[in-house]
């Protein structure tokens, strides 16, 4: 009797972990963390194989260049073909009358390259299609990214775009956790690295994360990315709040607000910096190093003053006398 009512508490419990676990990951903010990360993985095997296919092809047609993977991977089935190889066809995939010619005058130009076989030009193709296809499937998932983000995060896609804010919960790991952080923390998101190589060694602390993929960012003035990453932290701490408890639209507000700091930043005079400040920073170095820094520099000077005392020691022995002429020679205290 005891055994079948254990058994049967036993089976509850675990279909209520069951249904706990299927109900904490039924919302789309888990399945848009797996799509940036696929997003960002074919991403960077695209540009590797956009390198490869122009390295590769260089080989047989080295005078000519195009700076779009997906255009020479058009272009290939073109030019491998000698049937087709028109200036009809090369436009319709350029689109381009004087860059059409350019390329359909070096291609029928004496050509100082390797002759490209049946064999060769068959795995040419090939590796240019697994690229068009790479390229179609970042479109797709850019798709899906942008649909899904702005149905989950409106307010922070609103102020910054799909990507960057699907990146921002991808480093923090739920819509929960993300909503909670402090500004300074979202401003930070994506320079750990930098942030605790300044907590360890004690360089320059960084300013901003993932923030500055942002334009306004990026473009603005050195002394003012700081403060701008700071006000945007600020904004998308509240759009985060707005997005994951009240689900209310208040972007355009907060937009608004923002446009008129940055401005205000933007136009700010430039901070000279003074010759106090110059020389508080370099007294204040040291301080301010890592104990594996100034341990490391302890280690240098005190090699750098060993070496220089032998080097001395050998001077003095070397040493002649101005009135013998002869080395002096150094006295033997053991006889």
């Amino acid at each position: 009797m005891a055994d079948d009512n254990f058994d049967e508490i036993r089976k509850n419990m675990l279909s209520e972990v069951k249904n706990e676990i299927k109900s904490g990951y039924s919302s789309e903010e888990y399945t848009l963390i797996q799509a940036v990360n696929a997003y960002d993985e074919v991403l960077r095997s695209y540009n590797l194989f956009s390198e490869r296919l122009t390295e590769w092809y260089l080989l047989y047609y080295p005078n000519i260049r195009v700076q779009s993977p997906n255009l020479l991977a058009d272009l290939i089935k073109v030019i491998d073909n000698k049937d087709e190889l028109t200036l009809e066809n090369i436009n319709s995939v350029v689109n381009d009358v004087n860059k059409s010619k350019t390329i359909y005058e070096k291609a029928t130009a004496e050509n100082i390259g390797k002759e490209i076989s049946p064999e060769e030009a068959y795995i040419v193709e090939r590796y240019a299609e697994l690229i068009k296809k790479s390229n179609e499937t970042l479109e797709e998932l850019q798709k899906y990214i942008d649909t899904t983000a702005n149905k989950l995060m409106p307010n922070t896609v609103y102020l910054t775009n799909s990507l960057t804010a699907s990146e921002l919960l991808n480093k923090a790991g739920s819509m929960e956790k993300l909503s909670i952080m402090p500004s300074s923390t979202i401003q930070l998101l994506g320079a750990e690295n930098a942030l605790f190589k300044h907590i360890k060694f004690g360089s320059k602390p960084p300013k901003y994360g993932l923030l500055f993929k942002l334009p306004e960012i990026n473009t603005a003035r050195r002394d003012t990315k700081g403060r701008i990453a700071r006000v945007y932290a600020n904004k998308i701490s509240i759009a985060l709040k707005a997005d994951y408890y009240t689900k209310n639209f208040i972007a355009k507000e907060l937009k608004e607000s923002l446009d008129s700091s940055i401005s205000r930043i933007s136009k700010s005079p430039v901070k000279a910096k003074s010759s106090t400040q110059t020389n508080r920073s370099y007294s204040s170095k040291r301080h301010n190093q890592g104990d594996g820094e100034r341990h490391r520099n302890d280690f240098h000077r005190d090699n750098n003053r060993d070496s220089s005392r032998n080097n001395n020691r050998f001077r003095r022995k070397d040493r002649k006398n101005h009135f013998t002429g002869k080395a002096d020679k150094k006295p033997n205290f053991h006889k």
